[in-house]
């Protein structure tokens, strides 16, 4: 059974966000369609702002759900219907890594490493912080799960020779999860256990506490 996404509710905050800068996204004479074309308008930035993530997650979660361009037009060389196959896979397992990336980037802005003393005036305020981190983080590992079965596909005996070398990173995504070498269920995990015990923290602080 599918898991329901955490994170529909701050979906919809990205989504009216970039309505709102429509027009700062709208490039002349080119309309978006495909995963391809929404892959394209993902960007990292030196500095990882939240806006920038948000921006980031929207375009990534458009490319997820779009349709694959013609074969002609992908981010491979494309010769037959097996690489087509295969090609596929590995581009939706890449996409749900990169949300991942940049919900961990989005909870690392919330999330709060320490609950100190001097913090218990807005502990209300921290509270809150935390609950929004621990939503993008448990946002990225639904999107793990899925990179998880888009990986097995991909890895399927039968595409074992098959090597997209354009999209070679991709590839070496695939493999390093399939060791267990790329492991963001622990990572993840690792965060929400720790942003538990800050909570505990500040729910454990009263008046007399600063």
């Amino acid at each position: 059974m599918r898991l329901e996404n955490p994170g529909k509710k701050i979906l919809l905050v990205f989504s009216a966000f970039v309505l709102f800068f429509a027009p700062a996204f709208r490039t002349e004479a080119y309309f978006v369609t495909y995963k391809e074309q929404y892959y394209r308008l993902y960007h990292l930035h030196l500095i990882q702002n939240p806006d920038d993530t948000m921006e980031n997650i929207y375009w990534l979660e458009k490319a997820v759900k779009a349709d694959f361009c013609n074969p002609l037009y992908a981010l491979a060389l494309i010769e037959n219907e097996k690489e087509w196959e295969k090609y596929r896979y590995l581009f939706n397992m890449h996409l749900h890594l990169k949300l991942i990336e940049q919900y961990l980037f989005l909870g690392n802005k919330w999330n709060k490493r320490n609950a100190y003393f001097y913090n218990a005036p807005w502990k209300e305020e921290n509270l809150e912080s935390l609950k929004t981190a621990e939503t993008c983080y448990k946002t990225a590992l639904y999107y793990w799960q899925g990179a998880k079965e888009w990986m097995e596909k991909a890895q399927e005996r039968r595409f074992r020779f098959i090597n997209l070398k354009k999209i070679q990173f991709w590839e070496d995504e695939a493999g390093r999860m399939e060791s267990g070498e790329l492991d963001y269920e622990k990572i993840i995990n690792r965060e929400l256990a720790l942003l538990r015990q800050v909570r505990e923290k500040f729910e454990a602080m009263d008046e007399n506490t600063y």
